[in-house]
């Protein structure tokens, strides 16, 4: 997932850089089969403040029921030099008042953010100070502007990028490292903020600029990149209200402080409930038929709520709604009714008393459609729309296909289950319901292909998961991945950092990596966010680019005892997926810094690099170099591997309907859906699930409360992305197929090709023509049908 959570500002190169970092986060809950990260991310400007995230949050549709969680726009900046003028008034606490702005370690020069040493007590004042010193300096652009390079872009990026790295580690930092301290500093500061921001993207001396550029005799000869930025920068100037009127712009930019407090509400509420949910228990037969490996997380929780003598063999154990618990109860608790008052306690999450986010949604609901009314636009899908590949109509055709080809093999997969049920003598096996499919699909899919997800945690650890991904990296693009702990500063103890090194040696790259779930401050799910991006403007030294730097961060089950990190196969596959967005960030090689990496890709795209690299989990000579044991270094047995293979696409139809759910329902409520008419939002998921879900939703679900995708992040009107992506990466993989997977002299050149096309070009080229470039001709979905085993079922206008 490309971490790109929120708000309603169109954010350009430059503003979209700046928020591009959140964008890309992912969230993987693996349910069942599959769900999957959520990459966040968006066009850009340098004028739109939302489009930078890049963590994509995994789709909620996975091998892992992932349910993806974004997380909030970051953005990439150099290590800044900041020179501030005057701090402009700063009403903080009296500790906060005595710090000074020379000693405040967010507005130091750094290379790599001081991770370690910010506190909350440093960002009102930081904040402060920093956006006095832009507003400042965008006064002197806007008395100063030409339209050139030299005099208009470069200037601009500098403004967007210092705001994009100083606001990028505090929000980084909210996600990671949460506090009620830091979230009052962020919750105050943030108007200013997003004030700020607004004022930068509706500059109608700088959208007056780029207009000229593109009306100028030179306009034929600068770059694709460059007429990329321009033509950007004026789309989203207009997505940003350049052109509105004094009272309607008024109007827009109170729309856009309320709903960016709003979406960060919304996510906040969803990790407070999420949080807030506890369940302890003392009889292990309550939770007969949870591995080990769940019973040693579940203790290790009742010891830090207190519990100090608790173990795995005799508790008490707490369960949770984080991922790795939640997970493993829905999958092994033979205890039906513990199954059923988890899930019941998920899917109702954020939906009562003080965290409840009804009236939330139907807030950016309707303040999304003011919106788009304001701009001339009929629906806020539409205003989405205006900066990716798709149309409204394109998107839903897509899902009506694919919806079409996955529903009879979603009902033959209800009916497998109710029939494998009944021989195993579950009373339930006629009416199952939500709580009993995770549980019985595991069951038949142990019996079915003879794997034991857990028996398999001992040879997916994550030493060697990690080793095999770089040794990938290295044959398919020809870089080494080496460890440079201590380099930078660090917020975890947890957290590792790497440097990335070209075939000569040189360094091309950085990246943190935290592994880990910790439920009492870090963001549930998975994303990948920039810290800074690579540019020529924002070079350290004057004369070779400065590098980018990325976060990868994900929520797998941490170290039990002396035990390493056990890894769920759906784990490694989102350590891959989210891998796969930090490579099209690291190894670009666009020295326009407005877009390169991730930036300036259309949203719909985004998750092309990531998706594309799950399928490597299951290409035998990388699976088989990560899948040693821990203890004995034994191999994963062959004949496991045949059978990981065989269950790739089982119950594919289901997780396919799941995820095209969730995509339905979210261009229904931004397209036709009233605010404040007879329909709720939840009447229309419950008719949007009755195509998209053989089994209809429980009357109290309010899934919506926790759809942080669309309502926290950057999804909204987006998250069809994950399906748009997914046809682009699998016809992707599709040209290593037909090169040849076996013959690696043909692997290492169609991945040279694909580190020079898809990874290098950046947002310098529009997609659709990169994919060209790459795989010789248009996409086509039939690769991503042929890979999830949909290929031969007939289509059908289902129930």
């Amino acid at each position: 997932m490309v971490q790109h959570f929120h708000l309603g500002i169109h954010r350009g190169p430059v503003i979209g850089a700046l928020l591009i970092v959140n964008m890309l986060m992912a969230t993987r809950i693996s349910l069942s089969r599959s769900i999957h990260p959520l990459l966040k991310r968006t066009p850009h400007s340098l004028l739109s403040p939302k489009h930078f995230h890049k963590s994509h949050p995994c789709p909620l549709w996975s091998p892992s029921f992932s349910f993806c969680l974004q997380t909030f726009h970051k953005s990439t900046s150099p290590p800044l030099s900041l020179s501030y003028h005057s701090c402009s008034s700063l009403s903080a606490s009296l500790m906060e008042d005595s710090i000074s702005i020379e000693s405040n370690p967010l507005l130091q020069d750094f290379d790599f953010p001081p991770f370690d040493a910010v506190e909350s007590k440093h960002v009102r004042p930081g904040i402060r100070a920093l956006l006095k010193s832009l507003e400042d300096d965008l006064l002197e652009l806007e008395r100063t502007v030409e339209p050139t390079w030299p005099k208009l872009v470069e200037p601009l990026e500098k403004i967007g990028d210092r705001l994009n790295v100083v606001w990028g580690i505090v929000n980084h930092l909210k996600a990671v490292k949460d506090s009620p301290e830091l979230r009052s500093a962020i919750e105050e500061v943030q108007p200013e903020k997003v004030k700020f921001q607004l004022r930068l993207g509706q500059s109608k001396p700088i959208y007056n600029a780029f207009k000229a550029i593109q009306e100028s005799p030179d306009w034929p000869t600068l770059s694709d990149a460059r007429k990329r930025i321009v033509e950007s920068q004026i789309k989203e100037a207009i997505l940003n209200g350049v052109s509105l009127e004094d009272d309607k712009r008024e109007q827009f930019n109170k729309i856009e402080q309320e709903l960016e407090k709003i979406s960060q509400k919304f996510g906040e509420n969803v990790l407070d409930a999420t949080k807030k949910f506890e369940k302890l228990i003392i009889d292990k037969k309550e939770i007969e038929g949870l591995p080990a490996t769940a019973l040693g997380l579940a203790a290790q929780t009742a010891v830090s709520k207190g519990h100090e003598n608790a173990t795995a063999e005799d508790g008490p154990w707490i369960i949770t709604l984080d991922a790795p618990s939640f997970i493993s109860v829905m999958q092994h608790a033979r205890n039906r009714s513990l199954r059923e008052e988890v899930y019941r306690a998920y899917v109702t999450r954020a939906s009562s008393g003080d965290l409840d986010n009804t009236a939330l949604i139907e807030q950016i609901l309707k303040l999304r459609l003011e919106k788009a009314k304001l701009l001339n636009y009929n629906n806020y899908a539409e205003v989405s729309m205006a900066t990716k590949m798709a149309t409204v109509e394109k998107a839903e055709e897509l899902l009506e296909k694919l919806r079409s080809a996955s529903w009879n093999a979603a009902v033959q997969d209800v009916d497998d289950l109710k029939v494998f049920s009944k021989n195993q003598g579950a009373q339930e096996a006629d009416e199952l319901s939500h709580w009993d499919i995770t549980f019985w699909s595991e069951r038949l899919r142990e019996s079915k292909f003879d794997i034991n997800e857990e028996e398999l945690r001992p040879f997916f650890s994550l030493p060697k998961v990690m080793d095999g991904l770089f040794n990938l990296a290295k044959t398919l693009f020809g870089i080494d991945i080496e460890p440079a702990d201590g380099l930078a500063p660090v917020w975890n103890s947890d957290v590792r950092f790497y440097r990335v090194k070209d075939s000569s040696g040189n360094p091309i790259a950085y990246f943190y990596f935290d592994p880990y779930t910790r439920s009492s401050e870090k963001r549930g799910g998975a994303w990948m966010d920039e810290v800074v991006g690579r540019s020529r403007v924002l070079s350290r030294d004057g004369t070779s680019a400065r590098l980018p730097v990325a976060h990868m961060v994900c929520n797998q089950t941490p170290p039990v005892g002396s035990k390493p990190s056990l890894m769920t196969f759906r784990e490694v596959e989102t350590v891959f997926h989210e891998f796969g967005h930090a490579l099209q960030h690291m190894l670009t090689k666009q020295d326009e810094g407005l877009v390169s990496g991730i930036r300036g890709i259309e949203w719909d795209a985004v998750e092309l690099p990531s998706q594309f690299m799950e399928n490597w989990c299951y290409h035998r000579d990388t699976l088989m170099s990560i899948a040693k044991h821990y203890e004995t270094g034994e191999s994963l047995p062959e004949e496991v591997y045949l059978k990981l293979l065989a269950a790739r696409t089982f119950r594919a139809g289901s997780l396919s309907l799941r995820q095209i759910r969730f995509a339905s329902v979210d261009l229904e409520l931004h397209t036709k859906y009233v605010p404040g008419g007879s329909e709720s939002v939840y009447d229309v998921d419950r008719r949007v699930s009755e195509k998209t879900q053989v089994i209809p939703p429980l009357p109290e679900d309010r899934f919506l409360c926790s759809f942080s995708h669309i309502f926290g992040g950057g999804y909204a009107a987006g998250y069809y992305s994950y399906k748009w992506a997914e046809v682009l990466s699998a016809d992707a993989f599709s040209a290593f197929e037909d090169a040849g997977l076996d013959d690696n002299k043909a692997v290492k050149e169609t991945g040279h090709k694909f580190r020079e096309t898809i990874l290098a070009l950046g947002g310098g080229k529009a997609p659709e023509e990169v994919f060209v470039e790459f795989r010789g001709r248009e996409p086509s979905p039939e690769a991503l049908l042929r890979h999830n085993g949909l290929l031969s079922i007939p289509a059908t206008a289902s129930a």
